[in-house]
């Protein structure tokens, strides 16, 4: 394409064809993560719980923005978890400890981010549980 500057190869250009293929390439991706993590359907699960007691509260739409904020961060953040360690395990698949320690890390990640919405759904959940006692 001689349109298009020296630096910018023809696999560059915008193709509405290759984001429909980067977007099947996506869904691939969610579908390993959902055969392969077992904690990916329990966060899934509580994720559910959590929609559930939104509309049994009746929760704002700035307290439901934060709520999918903090569930989509948990559910990124074991995303780039699972993509860590299929990579750890095809590139160290003997032991070593930097292999371990990068994927206690990533998992590390992942509980970070659970850990912050839990506290979301806590803040947002709890004085409304109390004002039904």
């Amino acid at each position: 394409m001689e349109h298009l500057p020296k630096h910018i190869s023809e696999k560059e250009a915008f193709s509405i064809v290759a984001r429909g293929k980067s977007f099947k390439y996506a869904i691939r991706g969610m579908r390993i993560i959902l055969k392969t993590q077992h904690n990916f359907w329990i966060q899934l699960v509580m994720a559910a719980i959590v929609v559930v007691m939104g509309i049994f509260f009746t929760i704002t739409a700035v307290e439901w923005a934060i709520l999918v904020l903090a569930m989509t961060g948990v559910f990124v953040a074991e995303s780039f978890n699972t993509a860590i360690e299929i990579d750890i395990d095809l590139t160290s698949p003997q032991y070593h400890p930097y292999a371990r320690d990068t994927k206690d890390v990533a998992a590390g990640a992942v509980l970070l981010a659970v850990i912050g919405a839990v506290l979301v759904g806590c803040s947002i959940f709890l004085p409304k549980i109390v004002g039904l006692l």
